[in-house]
């Protein structure tokens, strides 16, 4: 291929020429006559500011071979402007001349272009490519002296002095710190208020510079951007202490204009790969950074989607749900994706139950208001510009003084009709008294609940004053002004940042620096001392150690202890009356001296859980379940009683001969599983729930060889399922590590109510895995069934599950080339052994990453029988009307028509492997094409475009073999095809996987090669393993353990 409009020979005899030229004299210009040569040479502007030529990223020099411009003689190379980014030369000499057309290209040796500008054609000799002291790359017509085209209208990452940032400038990030190519963040201006913004991909913002309802920017940044426009407002955009307070050329300054510009001279702006827009400025020592966006986490744009409240001190995590509010998808919002947001309880405006209230938050960042409007006090604001408008959401009162940056001034009462977004709690710079509508019941549990103090519910009984909760438990303090709660003790007072009134505990902020509280294991020397008389005890001394925020100092060195508080007695009273909003109780006298309390009433007893009177009848049997709280509510009068006696009495008649039927049967049931028992975990009775346990596994003679553990031996091990012994959460629930005797560890998985995984799942799960045995499978030590609870126990895996490494940036690193080509091996295998090496033929039909356990060594172990099913003799596949299974990672067959085979599971491991190769999720979007990819989508791309290659996890290029790669993916493509019949089998991947010399048919184009958003989906596709399916179909999001 000839280079267009130049010749090769010319091309050399003109870098001969030049370079010897060079050698001499140091040049800032490019002509038709003198190209620049990939061979050391640059050209230097004339004030030696900046300089134009061949580069490697220093970060990493295998990306190949670039032009660009950097600043003159500083180190490190700090890069403005690059013109091939996303095309780089590869291991070939090249060349950046003005060609015979008239145009600026960079071509290689055999003449291909690598970039180019796109003139109308004119001789090439009048025209001369010119590197300014600015930094701008200008190409100049020498006959007219006007500029045909610059660098400065055509930008990479950075912006400089010069520059203006209009409709069209986009600053468009490094993919990271190493490669060039186009990254995920744009840096643009807003078309609909011309103010700055950056999104993230094409469509998503990641931060506004309004997102908050005032201007976020300083005014140095948008003089900056204005290429220092004297019509840019001050009064718009916040003061920068780095730069002067006044607007250059106004009638006020005392500042020359020029001496103004010049104190920009060295700065620019930059966005860079982590998603940060950021102004540097050049100090003798280097590059200072001076201002940057976002600069913390919750600084990015609705972080916590909407209704979700950010907070850099919310106990580990950077989002809550405000009292009233829950999660939208709790299973996301537990593994740390709050871009769901929360949703209301209960719905606002009620006319059946009580008036609505308001959460008074002090200091709160919050989005633009829908209507800002005139009250002469905060009672008008709030009662007859919100309250009488049913989609009021919140109010703020600014009072008649306000001054506002973006409301009309004298706007004293702003209203908020939509949803609330960008909520950020403590804000400082700017933040409102914001009053958010809800209902009493959403957050009240009793009347003699103490308001909210903020954002924190303040429930029965802990008492903030005297008229409110219990005076036991009065060691709190509100803080009005601020909206903080404080606990109190006899020498200190510390800040509560959670209060859970579920578990009956709360957490409290302390400084690590004097705490030591994790190091210590005594109460010598610790903190915080507790009055042993007060109904407060510690239950974790090291809860989230690391509330540490670079960005932020006054919450570094951070550490939360949490506390738990015991169960009250019944309520004090003065009065007959005082005990009317607690039923079924009377106010009498207690055995300590003038104190009174609405003691239960004959026939009824105190549930200190519950806070409420029940009936003794369903107290003693709640007794005898261990719990009272979980009951429904007791009846009101003594009628109830006796119905419930003669009910009773009813059943047992009726139930009599099927009692006497199966006594002997369950006598059996009760020796078997107590044969069963290991050392350890004795268990003296067998009670109703563990009679059904042992009839679960014996149904049929059908004797399962697996242990059955006691609940109390259970929460012996997990510390009553405490949060320090929590490994993870799957679809189905919350997985523990428990210590049984002998320090034996154990992973116990504690199946959630609402997990969708009912008695049929657990039975399934308990009998397949009992009869399974192989080194990929991971191994049922154990099940235990009481009441509601429904558990198993596995074999302790140390490292976790599969994806807990791939998708982590940190951890992924551990996971070098041949142990993850030896993770696939494993899980093939085990592949294998369920389809057609078993006794039984098993269809796992819930395949993923989250699903491969990884014991010491990183063998993988398959996990997760809930939904596997059994075919019968040489079947392969079978159908159903109820499909479950994860978004993902179904193939199409069994997601659309409810056909299920060993070639679905094919299909999962495909995914698998893909994930495992790119350390990507399927789920997630690739942006650099026209539309957005599932993995398997881009995956194809890459392999049509024979650049397979480009698909490997960047932490992977130095240990990969490139054979065993370029094979894993074939066989990745091979195994997600559309037709289940172009899949292979189990025992055809184990053959190509571990063959060197089978040659491997080509892939068909995947299935779901578009990427799908759930919120569009939403009536068909569930984010949560929990929900109830819709038509029989039900999916969940994955959901890392």
């Amino acid at each position: 291929m000839q280079p267009a409009g130049i010749s090769l020979s010319f091309l050399l005899l003109v870098v001969l020429e030049t370079s010897n030229f060079q050698s001499c004299v140091a040049r800032d210009t490019i002509t038709f006559y003198s190209l620049l040569p990939d061979d050391g040479t640059t050209i230097i502007s004339a004030g030696k500011r900046f300089e134009l030529g061949f580069f490697n990223p220093e970060d990493n020099i295998n990306t190949g071979r670039y032009i660009g411009i950097w600043y003159y003689n500083l180190s490190p190379r700090t890069v403005v402007w690059i013109a091939n980014r996303d095309e780089p030369l590869l291991y070939v000499p090249g060349y950046f001349a003005i060609v015979e057309d008239g145009n600026l290209k960079l071509l290689d040796e055999k003449g291909s272009s690598y970039f180019q500008t796109n003139l109308e054609s004119s001789s090439p000799v009048n025209r001369t490519l010119k590197l300014l002291d600015s930094g701008n790359l200008a190409l100049i017509d020498g006959t007219s002296g006007n500029i045909l085209w610059q660098s400065f209208a055509e930008p990479t990452d950075t912006f400089l002095p010069g520059m203006k940032m209009d409709g069209g400038l986009k600053l468009v990030s490094w993919n990271n710190s190493g490669n060039p190519a186009t990254g995920n963040f744009t840096f643009q201006q807003d078309q609909e208020n011309g103010l700055p913004k950056i999104m993230k991909g094409k469509i998503a913002p990641h931060w506004k510079s309004d997102q908050s309802g005032s201007v976020e920017l300083p005014y140095s940044v948008a003089f900056f951007l204005s290429n220092f426009s004297r019509s840019v407002n001050q009064a718009t955009y916040k003061s920068s202490s780095a730069y002067p307070s006044t607007n250059p050329g106004s009638a006020n300054t005392s500042l020359n204009y020029s001496d103004e510009l010049e104190s920009y001279a060295n700065t620019r702006l930059l966005m860079n790969s982590s998603g940060e827009i950021q102004f540097y400025r050049r100090e003798q020592d280097g590059w200072s950074l001076t201002w940057k966006e976002p600069h913390d986490a919750c600084s990015v744009y609705n972080p916590c989607g909407d209704y979700g409240s950010c907070n850099l001190k919310s106990g580990g995590l950077n989002c809550d749900c405000l009292p009233g509010f829950k999660p939208v998808f709790p299973d996301f919002w537990n593994t740390g994706d709050f871009s769901g947001g929360c949703e209301r309880k209960l719905a606002i405006c009620n006319k059946t139950s009580k008036p609505d209230t308001f959460l008074n938050l002090k200091l709160m960042k919050v989005g633009k208001p829908d209507i800002p409007s005139a009250a002469d006090s905060e009672d008008t604001c709030r009662q007859e510009n919100c309250l009488s408008n049913c989609e009021c959401q919140a109010y703020y009162y600014a009072g008649f003084d306000i001054r506002s940056r973006t409301h009309n001034a004298g706007s004293s009462c702003l209203i908020w009709t939509s949803v609330l977004t960008n909520l950020q709690e403590e804000y400082v710079d700017g933040g409102h008294n914001l009053s958010i509508r809800i209902p009493v019941s959403a957050i009240e549990t009793t009347s003699s609940d103490c308001q909210t103090c903020g954002k924190n519910i303040v429930p029965y009984p802990l008492a903030t004053g005297p008229n409110c909760g219990d005076p036991s438990y009065r060691s709190f303090t509100c803080d009005e002004s601020t909206g903080q709660l404080f606990f109190s003790t006899s020498d200190n007072r510390y800040e509560v940042i959670n209060v859970n009134k579920d578990d009956r505990r709360f957490v409290i902020q302390v400084n690590s620096l004097r705490a030591e509280n994790c190091a210590a294991r005594t109460s010598v020397g610790r903190v915080l001392q507790l009055n042993q008389s007060l109904p407060f005890s510690v239950t974790n001394w090291c809860f989230n150690e690391s509330l540490t925020f670079s960005d932020r100092p006054s919450v570094q060195h951070e550490q939360g202890i949490q506390i738990s508080w015991n169960p009250p007695l019944e309520p004090i009273c003065s009065s007959p009356n005082a005990c009317q909003d607690w039923p079924d109780s009377s106010c009498a006298a207690t055995a300590i001296p003038d104190q009174k309390r609405c003691l239960c009433n004959s026939n009824y007893k105190w549930d200190n859980l519950a806070l409420k009177c029940i009936s003794e009848i369903l107290a003693n049997t709640n007794q005898s379940e261990g719990t009272w709280s979980k009951r429904e509510n007791p009846s009101t009068s003594v009628n109830r009683v006796t119905v419930i006696i003669v009910t009773t009495v009813i059943a047992v008649v009726l139930l009599a001969g099927t009692l006497t039927c199966s006594f002997y049967r369950r006598i059996i049931a009760k020796r078997k599983v107590t044969e069963k028992s290991i050392p350890g975990n004795p268990m003296p009775y067998l009670d109703d729930s563990e009679r059904q346990a042992a009839e679960l596994v014996d149904e049929d003679d059908k004797i399962v060889d697996v242990p059955y553990f006691s609940l109390e031996s259970i929460l012996a091990a997990t510390n009553n399922f405490s949060d320090t012994n929590k490994l993870g959460r799957g679809g189905f629930g919350p997985v523990y590590k428990g210590i049984f005797p002998g320090e034996k560890e154990i992973a116990v998985k504690r199946l959630s109510s609402h997990s969708g995984q009912g008695m049929e799942e657990f039975r399934n799960e308990v009998m397949l895995i009992a009869k399974l045995q192989h080194r990929n499978l991971v191994r049922l030590l154990g099940y235990c069934i009481k009441g509601p609870e429904k558990i198993l126990l596995y074999e302790y895996m140390p490292n976790k599950s599969l994806d807990t490494f791939i998708f982590d940036e940190g951890r992924c690193i551990v996971l070098d080339w041949n142990i993850r080509f030896n993770i696939i091996l494993g899980i093939a295998r085990g592949l294998l052994y369920l389809h057609q090496d078993s006794r039984l033929r098993i269809i796992h039909r819930d395949l993923k990453t989250s699903n491969i356990l990884l014991d010491e060594e990183m063998n993988p172990k398959i996990s997760d029988f809930g939904l596997a099913r059994i075919v019968q003799g040489k079947e392969t596949e079978a159908n159903t009307i109820k499909v479950v299974g994860t978004y993902g990672y179904m193939s199409p067959e069994y997601a659309i028509e409810g056909l299920f085979s060993v070639k679905s599971d094919v299909f999962s491991f495909g995914v698998i492997i893909l994930e495992i190769v790119s350390g990507k999720r399927n789920t997630s979007g690739f942006y650099r094409s026209e539309e957005a990819l599932s993995l398997l989508g881009y995956a194809w791309r890459l392999w049509q475009e024979r650049k397979a290659l480009d698909l490997v996890d960047k932490k992977l290029l130095e240990s990969c073999n490139g054979t065993e790669v370029m094979k894993s993916i074939n066989i990745g493509l091979l195994c997600v095809q559309d037709d289940p019949s172009d899949r292979p089998t189990m025992s055809n991947v184990l053959i190509m996987l571990s063959s060197e010399t089978t040659t491997l048919p080509s892939p068909n184009q995947p299935a779901f090669v578009g990427r799908r958003r759930t919120s569009s989906t939403s009536a068909s596709l569930s984010s949560k393993a929990e929900t109830i399916s819709i038509n029989e179909m039900t999916i969940s999001a994955e959901d890392g353990r």
